[in-house]
């Protein structure tokens, strides 16, 4: 039985459409130019897209529906770049904690405006030394009156450069977990730059940036929720990019298997279409096989989080099969397509760079099995 509804696929409808009038068209552009237009965010807002997930009351829609956001966020893949999907997405990591516990101020101020795509919002935890180590960062924020005094750097931040709000994870207490704060920083405050637009593997279209705060004067207004308990809104939203990137994992794979399969029927090899070969087709059915696996188990990981639980095992193994599985399936794409899987024109080959940065983003392969580890008791 499909966990999506008549309203769930009129989204994917809604969602289809922009992506097949406003993304396809010029995707291949925007990759190799390292960027896609500003205004897409707008478009992507006055079609309700950015909102979906989002509390209402700033212009979003149905915030506690999750297989709504699953099934925009797979309509989304089908622009076959992660990274596009990625710098779009940026607001979805970015704003929950400020919808959850940021002041009613700081919430009208800025929520509406990202929802509608007027503004950007990214997020920024990790550090140069910490990689996944989220409980041990550096960045610093000493109170001074009516400011907090930042100092330190975030890197490999998604929307980096173009964000116009930054919601920043900074020690203001001990070390460990139990010190750890969240503040908005805003685009202009004295203090913090934006360093160079990084290059990468993959997600070309992503802008993803390092920054710095030097003596950077936030104000304490802008302290989201109450100071040292920063960590606790970091997991809560880990579980949903987690999921996320289930979904990106196993569209990335879904997509890869759906040009091999199409190009096994039309390339001929001594004679025949390459698919009547036995070792082709097994290819095929076991990139068939690990796919429909893992959004059924994405699917079930889901439907605990919708019924309000808190799956932190099952989001942990379906993000490492699903990225497992989008490795597996865009190499054997690849492989499959041989010369021309290997040409920048070729979706497969960008499907195989983007799905690298699966099983390293939002905790890496061996954070993900650390935790299940500890969720089965060892």
């Amino acid at each position: 039985m499909t966990p999506f509804n008549d309203t769930h696929d009129m989204v994917r409808a809604t969602v289809r459409k922009f992506i097949k009038r406003h993304v396809l068209p010029h995707i291949q552009e925007w990759e190799e130019n390292n960027e896609f237009p500003r205004e897409i965010y707008q478009l992507a807002g006055q079609a309700g897209i950015l909102g979906i997930g989002h509390p209402e009351r700033w212009g979003g829609t149905a915030p506690d529906d999750i297989f709504m956001k699953l099934a925009a966020s797979e309509e989304l893949m089908r622009s076959t770049s992660g990274g596009f999907v990625a710098s779009l997405g940026s607001l979805d990591i970015a704003l929950p904690p400020l919808e959850q516990w940021g002041t009613p101020a700081l919430q009208d101020k800025v929520i509406s405006e990202v929802l509608s795509g007027e503004k950007i919002a990214a997020l920024a935890i990790t550090e140069p030394d910490g990689g996944s180590d989220v409980a041990n960062l550096k960045t610093r924020a000493v109170k001074e009156g009516d400011c907090y005094i930042v100092n330190g750097s975030k890197t490999f931040i998604t929307s980096g450069v173009r964000a116009d709000y930054y919601t920043v994870a900074v020690r203001t207490g001990k070390e460990g977990h139990g010190g750890i704060s969240l503040l908005l920083v805003e685009k202009g405050t004295p203090g913090f730059h934006i360093g160079r637009k990084l290059n990468k593997m993959g997600w070309w279209a992503s802008d993803t940036a390092e920054l710095f705060f030097e003596d950077c004067r936030v104000p304490a207004a802008n302290l989201i929720g109450p100071e040292n308990t920063g960590f606790i809104a970091i997991m809560n939203n880990f579980l949903k990019e987690r999921l996320a990137l289930s979904v990106m994992a196993y569209m990335t794979a879904q997509i890869a298997y759906e040009e091999a399969l199409a190009y096994v029927k039309q390339r001929q090899a001594f004679g025949r279409p390459i698919g009547k070969f036995q070792v082709i087709r097994h290819k095929l059915v076991d990139m068939a096989s690990q796919i429909d696996i893992s959004r059924q188990y994405t699917y079930h990981a889901a439907e605990l989080t919708q019924a309000g639980k808190n799956p932190i095992k099952e989001v942990s193994m379906a993000k490492n099969f699903a990225t497992d599985t989008a490795d597996m399936v865009t190499y054997e794409a690849v492989q499959v397509f041989g010369g021309m899987g290997y040409m920048r024109e070729s979706v497969v080959e960008r499907l195989y760079r983007d799905a690298r940065i699966l099983s390293i983003g939002g905790g890496t392969t061996e954070i993900m099995k650390e935790i299940i580890a500890r969720q089965i008791g060892l």
